[in-house]
């Protein structure tokens, strides 16, 4: 778990939901890395109002960000390989946690590296990401 440790050079979680929201990032970084973009979907909330931000401006929905995130990475050489340096992990309530990192995507056709700041929410008891800004 090359990853698992490399998410973990910034921040040292702290607290039970601090290790949670690690673990869901953690997760998307292996599915990522199996190929998976079903199951790296999986640490996102499944619901019309998922908000992601990217160059285009927002968009709604997890349909909307499962079709672009096939749309951009049709098969594994365009995906790459993925790794977080995760920056900080802040509770806002018990409810809500910002976290801050950024992502490389190490590739053969060029890598990618950039910053992302996501709004993760405790719904039904797991941590699930309701807003994604990656630039």
């Amino acid at each position: 778990f090359i990853f698992f440790l490399h998410l973990f050079i910034f921040v040292h979680a702290q607290n039970k939901d601090e290790k949670s929201i690690l673990k869901v990032l953690n997760d998307q970084i292996e599915q990522w890395n199996n190929g998976s973009i079903d199951k790296y979907m999986d640490g996102y909330w499944n619901n019309d109002s998922l908000c992601y931000i990217g160059k285009n401006g927002p968009k709604y929905g997890f349909k909307s960000a499962l079709e672009n995130y096939k749309k951009t990475y049709p098969d594994a050489a365009t995906m790459g390989k993925l790794s977080f340096d995760i920056l900080k992990v802040e509770k806002i309530s018990d409810v809500y946690y910002s976290v801050i990192g950024r992502f490389n995507l190490t590739r053969t056709k060029g890598n990618l590296t950039g910053y992302f700041t996501l709004l993760v929410k405790k719904i039904n008891n797991q941590w699930k990401i309701v807003l994604d800004h990656s630039s």
